[in-house]
C-alpha cells in the first residue's frame, strides 16, 4: 500500500509540475537549440560540435563551434562569431579547421587550442562542403562554376555579374536539367575545387558539363580523400539523360586533376556517399540495385580498392542505410539505419557481414565514437527537442551532455507522443505517433489534426517537430501515420506506393482515421488534415475522394499530375512511381486530383513557392483557382523567394500561423497569435 500511495503521489506531483507549464507556442519554436556536426579529435580527448540558435524577432541565425573535453565534459566555445561550421580535426589533433562567412562570403579557418583563429582562403565564390585532406596539406570543397572559368574565382564572379546585371535578362537552354529545386543552371555546374593549402594554388579537379559532385537533399558525402591524399573519389552522373535516370557512379581523379575513372560503370542504378577505409583497402558506399528508382533500398557496399571487386554488406538489412563510418581498424562499419519511426544505430564486421543493433529505439542524427569504443550521438524526441549524448561500446549508460534548451524545456509544456497500431491495406500494420494537447483532460473530447508526410518514401520519427507541438499547444491532438510508401518497414512495404500513389495510402489514411475518431478523447465532429509535398497530394487527393475532414491544408501539393510531369525537373521520379510519361501511362489520369472536380467541397488552406522546381507552383494556382471558381472557401499563400522547403526564419512562422488560423476557423482550437495578411504585409513585430 505504501508503494502504490508513493507512486500514486509522484505521479500527482508530474501532473502539477506539467500544469505548471504554458502551453508551446510558434515562437517558442525559435528558441530551440541544436547540436549537430559532431567530431571527435584523434587522440579522442576533445569533441567538437556545431550548436545553432535561432532570433526571430530580428529573423537572424547564429551557429558556433564548441569544443568539449571528454574527460570532464566541460565545454567551451571556440567560435562567437555566430557563421561558423563544418568543424574538421588536423591529424595531430591539435588544430581545428573550420568555416566561418563572417568575412562575407564563407571562407577555411583554423584555429589552434588558445581559439585563435587564422584565415587560410579568401576565394570569391566562397567553400561550400569542406574535406581536409589526412595529410592537411588539401581542402576540397564544391563551388558552382562556368565551365570555362573553371577554378578561377575572379573569372566566375565577372560571368557572373553579365548574366545578372546585362541588359538582356533570360534563361537558355538546349537540354534538360536547366533548372533544379530553386536555381536556374545557366550553364554552371557544381565542381569540386582543391586547396592546396601549402602552394596556395585552386585546382578544379573536375571540370567539364558535369556536376559533380551530384545534389542531394538529404545531405551526405558526395566526394572524400583516400587516406594517402592523392585521389578524390566522387559521385557524377555522367550519362546523356541525367534528368531522367538515376546512373551516378563513383569516379576516381587524382588530387591534383588528371583523368578520372569510373568505378561502378556495371550498376545502371544509383552509386553514392564513398568514404576510404584507414588502411586504405576498401571504399564503402551506398548504393541501389534498380535504375530509375531514386527511393530503392540503399545498401552498403565495398570497392576492393586492388581487386574492384563489389561486396554488399547489408544484404540482410531490409531497410535504408544512411550515415556509417569506418571503425580506426578498418573491420567494422557503423551506419545508421531507418527502423519503424527510429533511426538507430548499427554495426557490420566486414568479414563475417554480421549485423547488430549497438543504439535502438532512438532517432539519431550525427554520431562518432572515440578509440576505447564511447559513442557521441545526437537525437531529440517528439517531446524533448535536440542534444548530445553519450555512451559506453554496448551502448548502455547513456548520459546526456548538453542542456542548450534546459530553460525552455523547465517552462514550456513540450509534448510526448505516442504510439498506436492501426490494420490498414493489405492487412499490414500501420503505425501512428499521436500528440495529446496542452493542458489535457481525461474524459474531454479535442478536434484532431491529421498529418501525411512527404517523400512520398520518408517516415515520421518519434524526434522533435515544430508541428507537433505549436498545433498541441493550440489545443489540437495531433497524429501522424507512417502509412504505405514510408520508409523503416522493409523495402516492399517502402516500394507497395509505386504505381499505387492514391490506392494503399489512401487506405491506411483511412482506417487511421477511423480509428482516431473512436479514441475517447477525439472529437469526431472536428477533424482536420494537412500535408507537404506527397503530403500536400494526399490532401487534394482527399479532394477528389471521400473522406471526413472539415477542412484540408494542402502545401507544395500535386495536383494535376500531367501537367506536373511536364515541369518539374527530375523525371526519374515521375516516371517510375507513375509507371512512364502521361501519354504512355494511365496512372496520371488515375490519380491525378484534377480529374474528379465534381467531388470538391472541402475548405482547403493552399501554400506554394513561387521558386519550387520540383513541384511547380503552377500546381497550387490551379487548384486555387478550382476552388475558387467552385465557391469553395480557399485561401492562397505564395512564397515569392521560397522553394520546396520555405525559409525558415521568414515564411516558416506564416506557414504556422495560417495554418492555426485556417484550423480554428473549421476546427475551433485555440486563436492563432497573428494576422496572417498582416504578416505578409510586413506589419507585424515579433
Amino acid at each position: 500500500m505504501k508503494k502504490i500511495s508513493l507512486v500514486l503521489l509522484l505521479m500527482m506531483s508530474l501532473m502539477n509540475l506539467q500544469a505548471q507549464k504554458r502551453a508551446f507556442k510558434i515562437s517558442d519554436l525559435y528558441r530551440v537549440q541544436s547540436v549537430y556536426g559532431v567530431a571527435v579529435s584523434p587522440q579522442g580527448n576533445t569533441l567538437a560540435y556545431v550548436h545553432s540558435r535561432s532570433d526571430l524577432k530580428n529573423h537572424k541565425s547564429y551557429q558556433n563551434i564548441a569544443l568539449m573535453n571528454l574527460k570532464d565534459f566541460s565545454t567551451r566555445d571556440l567560435t562567437t562569431d555566430g557563421k561558423s561550421g563544418d568543424a574538421m580535426w588536423s591529424k595531430d589533433g591539435k588544430l581545428v579547421y573550420f568555416i566561418s562567412s563572417i568575412s562575407g562570403t564563407p571562407q577555411l579557418y583554423c584555429s589552434d587550442a588558445t581559439g585563435k583563429a587564422e584565415k587560410l582562403t579568401d576565394y570569391e565564390l566562397g567553400i561550400n562542403a569542406p574535406v581536409l585532406s589526412p595529410d592537411n596539406r588539401y581542402v576540397a570543397f564544391t563551388a558552382d562554376v562556368f565551365p570555362e572559368a573553371g577554378a578561377d574565382g575572379k573569372k566566375n564572379i565577372e560571368l557572373q555579374k553579365k548574366l545578372d546585371n546585362g541588359p538582356v535578362q533570360a534563361h537558355i537552354a538546349d537540354k534538360l536539367f536547366y533548372r533544379h529545386w530553386t536555381e536556374y543552371a545557366d550553364g554552371k555546374y557544381q565542381h569540386i575545387i582543391v586547396y592546396d593549402l601549402k602552394d596556395k594554388t585552386y585546382t578544379d579537379v573536375t571540370p567539364g558539363e558535369w556536376v559533380s559532385p551530384v545534389f542531394m537533399p538529404g545531405g551526405g558525402v558526395g566526394f572524400n580523400f583516400s587516406p594517402d591524399s592523392k585521389e578524390i573519389c566522387f559521385v557524377s552522373n555522367r550519362t546523356e539523360h541525367q534528368e531522367a535516370n538515376t546512373n551516378c557512379n563513383l569516379w576516381t581523379v587524382p588530387v591534383k586533376g588528371g583523368e578520372v575513372k569510373c568505378l561502378t560503370a556495371e550498376n545502371e542504378a544509383w552509386d553514392g556517399t564513398p568514404v576510404y577505409s584507414p588502411d586504405g583497402k576498401y571504399i564503402a558506399y551506398r548504393m541501389q540495385r534498380i535504375p530509375g528508382y531514386e527511393s530503392d533500398r540503399f545498401l552498403l557496399a565495398l570497392i576492393n580498392r586492388q581487386t574492384g571487386e563489389k561486396t554488399v554488406l547489408t544484404e540482410s538489412f531490409d531497410n535504408w542505410v544512411d550515415d556509417f563510418k569506418w571503425s580506426p581498424d578498418s573491420k567494422n562499419i557503423f551506419f545508421l539505419g531507418e527502423e519503424t519511426g527510429y533511426e538507430p544505430l548499427f554495426k557490420v564486421n566486414v568479414k563475417s557481414r554480421k549485423i547488430n543493433k549497438v543504439i535502438g529505439n532512438r532517432a539519431i542524427g550525427d554520431f562518432d565514437f572515440d578509440a576505447k569504443g564511447n559513442f557521441y550521438y545526437t537525437y531529440s524526441r517528439t517531446g524533448k527537442p535536440n542534444s548530445l549524448y553519450t555512451s559506453v561500446a554496448n551502448g548502455t549508460k547513456e548520459r546526456q551532455l548538453t542542456f542548450l534548451n534546459k530553460e525552455l524545456e523547465q517552462e514550456v509544456d513540450i509534448r510526448p507522443s505516442e504510439t498506436m497500431w492501426v490494420k490498414g491495406a493489405n492487412g499490414d500494420d500501420v503505425e501512428v505517433f499521436i500528440v495529446k494537447p496542452h493542458g489535457f483532460e481525461a474524459g474531454k473530447k479535442y478536434p484532431l489534426i491529421i498529418n501525411v508526410h512527404g517523400g512520398p518514401q520518408t517516415q515520421w520519427m518519434d524526434n522533435f517537430r515544430g508541428d507537433w507541438q505549436v498545433y498541441p499547444g493550440s489545443g489540437y491532438v495531433v497524429a501522424y501515420p507512417n502509412p504505405h510508401g514510408s520508409t523503416g518497414r522493409g523495402q516492399a512495404f517502402c516500394r507497395a506506393i509505386s504505381g499505387d500513389f492514391g490506392g494503399a495510402p489512401y487506405v491506411d489514411v483511412m482506417n487511421v482515421t477511423d480509428a482516431l475518431s473512436k479514441l475517447e478523447y477525439v472529437d469526431s465532429t472536428r477533424m482536420g488534415a494537412m500535408g507537404w509535398s506527397y503530403g500536400g497530394y494526399f490532401m487534394n487527393w482527399l479532394q477528389a475522394n471521400k473522406h471526413p475532414f472539415k477542412c484540408l491544408a494542402s502545401m507544395m501539393g500535386l495536383y494535376d499530375l500531367r501537367s506536373m510531369w511536364g515541369a518539374t525537373e527530375e523525371l526519374w521520379f515521375p516516371n517510375f512511381d507513375l509507371k512512364g510519361q502521361p501519354w504512355n501511362s494511365e496512372q496520371y489520369k488515375k490519380f491525378s486530383p484534377s480529374e474528379y472536380v465534381s467531388n470538391f467541397k472541402t475548405p482547403t488552406l493552399i501554400i506554394t513557392g513561387e521558386k519550387d522546381y520540383r513541384v511547380p507552383y503552377t500546381q497550387s494556382l490551379q487548384y486555387f483557382n478550382t476552388l475558387q471558381t467552385l465557391g469553395i472557401p480557399s485561401r492562397l499563400i505564395v512564397f515569392k523567394n521560397d522553394g520546396h522547403w520555405p525559409s525558415n526564419l521568414y515564411s516558416m512562422p506564416v506557414y504556422y500561423n495560417a495554418h492555426l488560423e485556417w484550423f480554428n476557423k473549421y476546427l475551433g482550437g485555440a486563436p492563432a497569435p497573428w494576422d496572417t495578411q498582416k504578416m505578409v504585409a510586413n506589419q507585424i513585430e515579433y
